[in-house]
């Protein structure tokens, strides 16, 4: 038997396979999860409605106090606008984990947790946390705190009812059995005020950029338009649109606009969305009913997290803004659509010279690399990849990491046996 002290490759591979891990254990997606649960889907509803889902799905580490249908009818009875009803939905999103184990070995009897609506900054003062106070008898209860940080007196205390999913020590949805309470939370909110996309991408780097879509008002009011419901913007350098630029000029107004909207994906994805769930997304391009794809894949190897069109591989260098329900992020490269260029792979080869005497050789001129009339015949895979929708990415990430896991274990096995000979 082979001592594993005479194994050198085994540490690095270790090493591997365990900084790979933490990123599907952290993967969860609240939505998802509350969807297999039919007794919270108004809480569920809201959760997306308010945006509070994408919030939540991006933090390493939360604990959700989920309110079932019949617990929500007096909160909604309230007629709370949607920017109100954020604030009081965040005070149930604790940004610590709390599982049934730990609610019950609370140290003292009591704890103080810091909840989304006041760790975003969006709580007055010291309000916006929730005392939880394990009672004797298995009794847990809760209570948001005021700003002088005594608890809200409630006629109804809200009170631990079950544990609905836990990951530990990422992820805790618990059901408490009635909604907290809190006049900040509950006080008139206003919208937040809509980002200039242009302005914002003018002033970050992305000037050129800025100013072709400024020249478009067809497709400037197309992401305009699309902010309010949801928007990821890819926004290249001023560096990659000046090489670019060449290309852009010898394309149609259609082709042209239909380039400029390929650099924006109509749902808000947080970075650490995007590094966690690869896979095949739709654009702005796509969405215009358009007869072709214009769909390309984004990918992340742990640390860059890249965009590959079957054209050119574009990486993600910078974020612009991040602040649901937009995020503007910088790339290093202009995003060319396969259904407008060629990539040099698929370049027609010269034709070969002639042999015969009497007959010349005929060659045709090469289509241009600029507007093809048809897509590339694999654009069929791609078709078929997006198939599922507009992120397929939870699937391929497991995946990825099974058959991570399992070709370590492999290449393990391999050389436990030749060393064991």
């Amino acid at each position: 038997m082979a001592n594993p002290a005479n194994l050198p490759f085994l540490p690095p591979l270790l090493f591997l396979l365990a900084a790979a891990l933490p990123a599907l254990i952290h993967a969860f997606n609240i939505t998802s999860i509350l969807a297999t649960h039919p007794d919270f889907s108004t809480f569920n509803h809201y959760l997306t409605a308010t945006r509070l889902a994408s919030e939540i799905n991006r933090r390493q580490t939360i604990t959700v106090l989920a309110i079932d249908n019949s617990g929500m009818a007096p909160l909604l009875a309230k007629h709370l606008s949607l920017p109100t009803l954020r604030n009081v939905l965040s005070l149930h999103v604790l940004v610590d984990y709390y599982g049934a184990k730990k609610l019950h070995q609370i140290t003292h009897g009591s704890a103080l947790a810091s909840s989304l609506f006041q760790a975003t900054g969006a709580a007055p003062g010291t309000s916006g946390f929730v005392n939880i106070t394990d009672h004797r008898g298995g009794l847990v209860s809760f209570a948001a705190t005021n700003s002088d940080d005594s608890a809200i007196p409630s006629p109804s205390p809200s009170s631990f009812v079950k544990s609905i999913k836990e990951q530990p020590y990422n992820l805790s949805i618990i059901q408490i059995s009635d909604p907290l309470s809190s006049p900040e939370a509950e006080a008139p909110a206003s919208a937040p005020a809509p980002v200039n996309i242009t302005d914002l991408m003018n002033r970050k780097g992305c000037a050129l950029f800025s100013a072709l879509l400024a020249a478009d008002p067809d497709s400037s009011k197309i992401y305009a338009d699309s902010a309010d419901g949801g928007l990821t913007v890819f926004c290249p350098s001023d560096a990659a649109v000046k090489t670019f630029m060449p290309k852009y000029k010898n394309l149609t107004a259609a082709g042209k606009s239909s380039v400029l909207l390929y650099h924006g994906y109509p749902v808000y994805t947080s970075l650490q969305g995007l590094k966690s769930n690869n896979g095949v997304i739709t654009t702005l391009a796509t969405d215009r009913g358009a007869s072709k794809n214009y769909n390309f894949t984004v990918q992340d190897d742990g640390e860059n997290v890249t965009l590959e069109t079957g054209v050119t591989t574009a990486a993600i260098t910078s974020t612009l803004i991040d602040q649901d329900p937009v995020a503007v992020y910088g790339i290093d490269k202009v995003l060319e659509p396969r259904e407008l260029f060629k990539p040099e792979e698929d370049a027609p080869a010269p034709a070969p010279a002639a042999h015969k005497k009497g007959k010349k050789a005929t060659t045709e001129p090469p289509t241009p690399g600029d507007a093809p009339d048809e897509a590339p015949a694999d654009q069929v895979a791609d078709d078929n990849a997006a198939a599922g929708g507009k992120f397929g990415f939870a699937g391929a990430v497991a995946a990825a990491m099974a058959a991570a896991a399992a070709g370590v274990g492999a290449l393990l096995t391999n050389q436990l046996i030749k060393m064991s000979f």
